[in-house]
C-alpha cells in the first residue's frame, strides 16, 4: 500500500515539472503551440491540470465545492506568474485533499460524462490515481511541446476557438 507521501512525491514531480517548464518558457513561449492539429500550449496544459486536480481531488475526493469550466481551460492563455502562483496554491491543497481521502470510499459526486474520465465508477483512491495519470501524461506531453517550441518549429498563438478535447 502506498502512503500519502508516496503518492504526493510522484504527483508533485509531474506537477512541479510542468510548472518549471511554463515558468522557464516565460509569457510568450508558454502561450505558443506547435502547428499540430489539436496541440495545446504549455500554459493551457498547466491550466487544465490545475482544473483536474481541483475538481477530482477537491470536489470528488474531499467534497469541496469547486467551480470548473473545463472548456475554458483549453482556451486559456496569459501571463505565466499568476498561473505559477495558482499552481502553488493548488499543490498545497492537493496535500490536504489526499490527507482527507478514504481510499476505498465512494466519491462525493459523479463527474460529468463530457469530462472524459475513466468509464467506470471510482473510489476516492482511484480518482486520485486518475489525477496522477493526468499529471504524468500531460507532463510528458508538455516536455515534447517545450522541445518543439524552443527548437523554433513554427508556432502559432493558442486560438480561442480550437480547444483540444482530450481526457479529463
Amino acid at each position: 500500500m502506498i502512503t500519502d507521501d508516496d503518492y504526493l512525491y510522484f504527483a508533485y514531480r509531474a506537477l512541479d515539472g510542468m510548472v518549471d517548464i511554463v515558468a522557464g518558457l516565460g509569457d510568450e513561449l508558454a502561450n505558443q503551440r506547435p502547428p499540430v492539429p489539436g496541440a495545446n500550449s504549455p500554459y493551457t496544459l498547466l491550466d487544465h491540470c490545475l482544473g483536474v486536480i481541483s475538481y477530482w481531488a477537491g470536489a470528488l475526493v474531499a467534497g469541496r465545492t469547486v467551480s470548473r469550466d473545463r472548456d475554458a481551460e483549453f482556451h486559456s492563455h496569459g501571463p505565466v506568474r499568476p498561473l505559477v502562483d495558482r499552481a502553488a496554491v493548488v499543490r498545497a491543497q492537493l496535500a490536504a485533499d489526499v490527507g482527507r481521502a478514504t481510499f476505498g470510499a465512494r466519491l462525493h459526486g459523479t463527474p460529468p460524462s463530457d469530462f472524459l474520465g475513466p468509464d467506470r465508477e471510482l473510489t476516492q483512491g482511484a480518482a486520485l490515481l486518475h489525477v496522477y495519470e493526468e499529471l504524468a501524461q500531460h507532463h510528458g506531453q508538455m516536455e515534447i511541446l517545450r522541445d518543439a517550441i524552443v527548437t523554433r518549429l513554427p508556432t502559432q498563438p493558442v486560438p480561442a476557438d480550437q480547444p483540444d478535447r482530450r481526457r479529463t
